[in-house]
């Protein structure tokens, strides 16, 4: 690998390089590397920027089931799964009992009729926890000693705060696995007129990867943490603010959070701004 990029065996022996080093030797390989395989690259050397609370599915995302709901809501549940993993809980999240496999369906709906909500303890396996603020490629390492795909991030007093998934943690190193935003993404909503409606609680990074933008990303994790950081009020219907290149419009608010915003990309402006 050392040859192909022009360096010589023994200068790499005496002074190991470094990751920001590795990084340079990348993005300068020029045509040697397929860009594609380029930015893969560069997507590694970075995971030890990104922990698990950037990229995991927030607890008001979470889908599981509750035990204590009626039968024919958790057969239904189940049976219109579109996720392959399932936290099963009591009454709440945070009083979870275990994970439940989407290949484990049939054998609970064969027999709809004698089917107890208890009898998912019977086919669920025991939750995997990770620590808020784990870094990527250490989560990465994680799953593959551990062989397991899903863990729940828990914070310092031990709550759910969200999921974190082994393709979710793929995804950073290759990409999205579909390139149709409307696809991956249900809360991005692209309009004909050129702006963009998107749901509250949107990742930040997830917009700034699936749209190209560079929305803030080192305070609030989500669009309405970071409008409601900027604004430091919770707005009005009708409410605009500039952020950056963004012209923002609060279309919907939902109790005390913004639930969806109406985003316009602008040539200019780098300051931000607010108007009501």
């Amino acid at each position: 690998m050392m040859a192909m990029f022009g360096l010589k065996q023994e200068s790499t022996d005496s002074l190991p390089l470094s990751r920001e080093e590795l990084r340079t030797i990348v993005l300068e390989a020029g045509n040697m590397i397929p860009k594609r395989h380029q930015r893969m690259l560069i997507s590694i050397l970075d995971l030890e920027n990104v922990t698990v609370d950037e990229i995991m599915v927030p607890r008001n995302d979470i889908t599981g089931i509750d035990i204590h709901d009626s039968v024919d809501e958790i057969i239904n549940q189940i049976s219109n799964c579109q996720h392959t993993r399932l936290p099963v809980y009591r009454d709440s999240i945070d009083n979870i009992v275990g994970i439940l496999h989407v290949r484990q369906l049939p054998r609970i709906l064969a027999d709809k009729e004698n089917f107890s909500p208890e009898d998912l303890l019977e086919y669920t396996r025991e939750p995997y926890f990770v620590p808020l603020g784990t870094q990527l490629h250490i989560q990465l390492r994680n799953f593959q000693n551990k062989k397991i795909r899903l863990g729940l991030v828990v914070d310092e007093y031990g709550d759910i705060q969200g999921i974190v998934t082994l393709e979710d943690i793929l995804e950073e190193i290759v990409g999205e696995f579909t390139t149709d935003i409307m696809t991956f993404n249900q809360d991005i909503h692209l309009q004909d007129d050129g702006s963009v409606l998107i749901d509250g609680t949107v990742v930040i990074r997830d917009i700034n990867r699936q749209l190209h933008w560079d929305l803030p990303m080192d305070g609030p994790k989500t669009l309405n943490g970071l409008i409601l950081e900027t604004l430091e009020t919770i707005p009005d219907p009708g409410t605009s603010l500039r952020i950056g290149r963004f012209t923002i419009e609060i279309m919907q608010l939902s109790e005390n959070a913004v639930k969806t915003v109406r985003i316009v990309e602008q040539p200019l402006a780098s300051d931000i701004e607010s108007t009501g």
